[in-house]
């Protein structure tokens, strides 16, 4: 029998006007204590997000979504969040904020392939 691991993931969200709670689905962030697996993937939909606000700053959302990527990694140059252990960055970039990226709350779940499931999510909720 194949191990399970139990994991928490997250969609990221592009939220162009915070007070019409518009958003559009841009990446996944998911984390297994276990494994010590975190990983963060964003794809950006320019065309979605300028539906919804046609002057949006979408070089400053790529810069947001970036900066999360590199916190999420652990980077050096992520600052002094990177520099937290993984289940710290994973509570910091899933955090409740209202701000022009947003994350879903964080879900629980199950895979014996995280990587797999990884996948699956991003394609499933992103593309």
């Amino acid at each position: 029998m194949q191990q399970k691991y139990q994991y928490e993931y997250a969609i990221l969200r592009v939220v162009p006007v915070v007070e019409r709670e518009e958003f559009v689905n841009t990446g996944v962030i998911i984390y297994c204590k276990k494994e010590k697996f975190i990983q963060m993937k964003y794809h950006l939909c320019e065309e979605k997000i300028l539906t919804l606000m046609p002057d949006a700053d979408l070089e400053e959302i790529r810069k947001n979504l970036e900066a999360f990527r590199i916190i999420a990694a652990g980077e050096k140059d992520g600052g002094p969040i990177a520099s937290l252990d993984q289940a710290e960055r994973f509570r910091w970039l899933t955090a409740v904020r209202s701000a022009s990226i947003q994350t879903s709350r964080p879900h629980p779940g199950l895979s014996d392939d995280l990587e797999k499931t990884f996948n699956t999510l991003f394609t499933e909720m992103v593309c």
